[in-house]
């Protein structure tokens, strides 16, 4: 009798163990909650709250990431400074010293809105001490570059028919001069050969923006050897050519691979050309043979110049998909040439529109403002530029042009050329000036 009750108590023990262990997880909260300050269950009582606080915490929302500030990126560009010695005269001081900052107070407004200012320096600066001249071997002050960099211009280009006139030589005295210009990038012609490829970036809040610049060729019709590395050139060499015989026909493969690169290393690639044919308002076969070459390796944007006159804006595809705005021509920036299309001359405008993922040109706000070079004759000198929107039959009918006889420069024919060649790309001046 007394083993079986033994027996009994031995069971009902383990049953009422298993049982409280198994059940554990219901009732430990109540224990909790009914011993209050019971030392025993403090330990418990904060593994709960912890419990409970990373319910919560894991319960709270993740915070709206910031969108992204989408804005804008404007590039401008002008053509040719091409300066013939009436433009140079002007610049002459009383003590034989050279200002030449009122070639750029008449777009001083442009160049203070625009992100990113291009000019074409057509003449090279191989230093006063040379001796100054003009066409057709130009020697320009080196007090010119002075002007360029006050007025704010952030890239020179100095790949040009006209970078050699003064010799190997007068391109490394050219060199020197900008080097005291750090404000302004100089690209096309280099010091050292070894800088040949290098790729010039200008960076933008957070994009990159590589600019390249090439010429057809010296005016040699070949390159000489000395030249190698020294000056950006556009065209091939003929094959087999022991002289660097130029072939205008064929783009420069090494131009090929330089957009490759800097389509890998930038955000957008701008390729600005001295090509063409000379006083012709409409591109040549090979200018729109490489436009389309340079497109397809990743050119975003074209800017060329050399024509001495405007010629027309257009969009190009490539076959593999890739679509460039090219500028065939900007025509020049300041002359005292004698063809009446040389008058009119394109600023390009051009607004790169950056979102997170993407940063393309906004074709609305892209395009041309036809400027008017002016100059005046007896004595022949330069006396101002003007936007299009500006000029008026008067100024037109005072313009120097007119006593080079054969010339009939109106208002209307200045118009007549921007309808024929700018055609819808023109820009009212002072709408991009309120953008």
């Amino acid at each position: 009798m007394k083993k079986a009750v033994k027996i009994f108590l031995i069971t009902l023990a383990l049953t009422l163990g298993i049982g409280a262990a198994a059940t554990y997880s219901l009732w430990k909260d109540i224990v909790i909650k009914d011993n209050g300050d019971n030392g025993a269950t403090d330990s418990l009582t904060d593994t709960a709250e912890a419990e409970n606080s990373l319910v919560q915490i894991e319960a709270i929302p993740s915070p709206t990431p910031t969108p992204y500030e989408e804005y804008d990126i404007t590039i401008m560009a002008v053509g040719d400074n091409l300066l013939h010695k009436r433009i140079v005269s002007v610049g002459l001081k009383d003590d034989g010293s050279y200002d030449f900052h009122f070639l750029f107070e008449p777009i001083q407004e442009y160049l203070d809105k625009a992100d990113i200012s291009i000019i074409n320096q057509e003449t090279i600066m191989a230093g006063n001490e040379k001796g100054l001249d003009g066409y057709p071997y130009f020697n320009s002050p080196v007090e010119v570059a002075q002007a360029i960099s006050d007025a704010g211009f952030d890239v020179v280009l100095q790949a040009t028919n006209h970078t050699y006139d003064m010799g190997i030589d007068g391109m490394m005295n050219a060199c020197e001069v900008w080097e005291q210009y750090p404000s302004v990038t100089m690209i096309g012609m280099h010091k050292d050969a070894e800088d040949e490829h290098d790729i010039p970036i200008i960076e933008v809040k957070d994009k990159k923006i590589a600019i390249l610049n090439y010429t057809y060729a010296p005016n040699l019709g070949a390159v000489p050897s000395e030249l190698k590395g020294h000056l950006n050139i556009l065209c091939a060499i003929k094959e087999g050519s022991k002289t660097g015989e130029v072939d205008y026909t064929t783009l420069n493969p090494e131009v090929i691979e330089d957009i490759k690169k800097a389509k890998e290393m930038a955000d957008f690639v701008i390729v600005c050309p001295h090509w063409g044919t000379e006083y012709m308002t409409q591109p040549s076969s090979y200018q729109v043979k490489f436009a389309d070459q340079m497109t397809e390796a990743g050119a975003d944007l074209i800017l060329g110049t050399h024509p001495h006159v405007p010629e027309p804006v257009e969009w190009v595809e490539s076959d593999n998909g890739n679509k460039s705005l090219c500028y065939y021509s900007l025509g020049n920036y300041v002359s005292t040439q004698q063809q009446g299309e040389s008058m009119l001359e394109e600023m390009a405008w051009v607004v790169l529109h950056v979102t997170e993922d993407d940063i393309y040109i906004d074709e609305d706000k892209t395009g041309v403002v036809p400027m008017v070079m002016h100059y005046k004759m007896n004595p022949m000198r330069y006396d101002n530029i003007y936007m299009l929107d500006d000029y008026t039959e008067e100024l037109a009918a005072e313009h120097g042009i007119h006593s080079w006889g054969g010339v009939n420069l109106t208002l209307e024919k200045l118009e007549g050329y921007s309808d024929e060649i700018i055609r819808g790309w023109r820009l009212n001046s002072s709408y991009v000036l309120q953008q």
